[in-house]
């Protein structure tokens, strides 16, 4: 007895991230098969604990599309009328998240059939980087490296020359599940452009690379050169330290002396203030004597005040005998000199 059957044979699929797949369901009716046409596309889950997650079905020539969130506006039958006998589920911008296993159920009663398709989402290599390990001087062994920051296993990685003779050294090593070429005793020659191919089964990506092989460097007189120049760094460092330093000590120096002050010496008088009270002080003993003693009083002469520190009117200078008492040195006891007239013992002043 002839029954539904399901012509398509594919089983497993490998796409890129980022393009679109067609997993194929087509069949084929009987004559014996009279019931309403249903096509249902589920999810089967890595953990068997899990249920089967409807993806879009057909039913009663309507679609549902809407069980499957992570897909919504993702996916559609290849076909707007699976009665034709497609049944074929289209899905558009792939995820690495849409990998697993899908079935294909198509029931038309009393017919029933499924199939199921393996879809794996690879990611292209991406963001590959190239770069050199080691001293590119002659002699020495270089490494070049060749790394995809993205992409789906299994990556490999080629390397060729795209300067000079185009082709790899001799003395070249390639290992293509870690993109390393080791480059051993490297030479002038060996100088150029270097190119990496990084590839899986979905797609590729490039990087290049620059070697420079040079003579060996000098080490021992850039070290001198530091070394030499470090020290004279220091030697001005220290002679800058030591300035300052005794500069401050000047200034220092300089600030204690202007600020010591004796206590014990009183500050000095002026001579102005001086002669005027020695002026007034002889005034007062003038107006205490009689008149009978200021006529020979007025007759002795007197110089003792130099004229620079009072001024005085012509007329009015009293002229005093000078007294035969040695007066004291009254500059050292900082005191103002007082002449005092005596008088003998004929009544005369002197």
């Amino acid at each position: 007895t002839r029954s539904l059957s399901i012509t398509s044979d594919e089983k497993s699929f490998e796409t890129a991230q980022g393009e679109k797949v067609t997993l194929p369901c087509t069949f084929v009716l009987s004559e014996e098969d009279e019931g309403p046409l249903d096509i249902e596309w589920v999810l089967i889950p890595a953990d068997n604990q899990k249920k089967e997650q409807i993806i879009i079905m057909y039913a009663v020539n309507r679609i549902y599309n809407h069980y499957y969130a992570a897909m919504t506006g993702r996916m559609q039958f290849t076909n707007p009328d699976p009665r034709s006998g497609d049944g074929s589920l289209d899905i558009l911008n792939l995820k690495s998240a849409d990998t697993g296993t899908y079935q294909c159920k198509v029931k038309k009663a009393p017919g029933v059939q499924s199939r199921k398709i393996q879809l794996t989402v690879l990611v292209k290599p991406a963001r590959t980087k190239c770069s050199i390990e080691g001293s590119q001087e002659i002699g020495k062994d270089v490494i070049l490296k060749c790394a995809s920051q993205e992409g789906s296993p299994l990556l490999s990685y080629d390397w060729r020359r795209v300067s000079g003779t185009q082709e790899l050294p001799a003395t070249s090593m390639l290992n293509k599940n870690t993109g390393e070429l080791l480059l051993k005793n490297a030479s002038q020659v060996y100088s150029g452009t270097y190119n990496c191919v990084a590839s899986n089964r979905v797609g590729t990506d490039e990087c290049s690379v620059e070697l420079n092989v040079t003579p060996p460097i000098n080490t021992a007189g850039i070290i001198a050169g530091a070394v030499i120049g470090t020290l004279l760094g220091l030697s001005v460092l220290a002679f800058l330290v030591f300035c300052c330093c005794k500069k401050h000590r000047e200034k220092k120096y300089e600030k204690e002396v202007h600020h010591d002050i004796r206590e014990d010496v009183p500050p000095p008088k002026s001579r102005s203030s001086t002669a005027r009270s020695y002026i007034g002080s002889n005034r007062s003993s003038l107006g205490s004597m009689s008149p009978s003693n200021m006529e020979g009083y007025t007759k002795t002469p007197y110089s003792q005040v130099p004229s620079e520190d009072f001024e005085r009117t012509p007329g009015q200078n009293p002229t005093f005998a000078p007294s035969k008492v040695a007066a004291p040195n009254l500059s050292r006891m900082g005191a103002v000199p007082v002449m005092i007239p005596a008088q003998s013992k004929d009544g005369s002043i002197v």
